[in-house]
């Protein structure tokens, strides 16, 4: 028997409206959480360089905890583990977000602490020697400069976190993944569907590669 397959680009054509449902969600959950885990990350961060080890070592916990699960066990435990502990449920959207942001703020955490300390000890000096405060020295001289540093990595995490929330569809979050699996189980053209998934996560991922590599050219420009 030859088995022979044929690409039906109509089945894939037609599944595009019903997928674009789910790119909201997955821009939501991605974006939602990167932004309450670039706040994480800038707090844990710098935490995790101060001299007092009762700041310090909670914050290497979080970061250590964290990177070292994977993601969808951290957002199974949210979703069907905390409620068993606050007593009701959470919702699935919550879920994700929350998921997104603790995990990203664990690696936005060391993308900080490292851009921080790549920053030469004689600026710190410089400052303290214009009269600075040690505060005022480190927002108006050593963060501006770590910061552009650290605009690379935090544009690989941002991607790397839209690509996770693909993961969320087994707590039934209607993202991207999620609407090509119901609308697989209605029409049986797996191959295509998901051949259509992949090129909308490429297209994010893409769009915002070239943004970043935007502001990169940018925030060097400005050094």
């Amino acid at each position: 028997m030859e088995f022979q397959f044929q690409f039906d680009w109509q089945a894939a054509i037609d599944s595009i409206p019903f997928l674009l449902e789910g790119i909201p969600y997955t821009l939501l959950i991605s974006f939602g959480g990167l932004l309450i885990g670039f706040a994480l990350g800038i707090f844990f961060g710098l935490l995790s360089i101060n001299k007092r080890w009762f700041l310090k070592w909670p914050a290497t916990a979080y970061i250590e905890i964290f990177r070292g699960t994977p993601i969808l066990v951290q957002v199974l435990f949210i979703f069907y583990g905390l409620p068993d502990l606050i007593g009701g449920p959470i919702d699935p959207l919550t879920a994700g977000i929350a998921a997104i942001a603790l995990n990203s703020g664990a690696y936005i955490s060391e993308v900080v602490r490292g851009g921080v300390q790549s920053i030469a000890k004689g600026q710190t000096e410089a400052g303290l020697s214009l009269g600075l405060s040690r505060t005022q020295t480190f927002w108006s001289i050593i963060w501006p400069q770590a910061f552009r540093r650290m605009i690379p990595p935090l544009g690989n995490q941002a991607i790397v976190s839209i690509k996770d929330t693909s993961l969320f569809s087994v707590i039934g979050v209607g993202e991207l993944v999620r609407q090509g699996q119901i609308y697989i189980a209605n029409t049986f053209t797996a191959f295509e569907v998901y051949f259509v998934v992949a090129l909308l996560y490429l297209a994010i991922t893409l769009s915002l590669s070239l943004v970043l590599r935007y502001v990169e050219r940018r925030g060097l420009v400005s050094v």
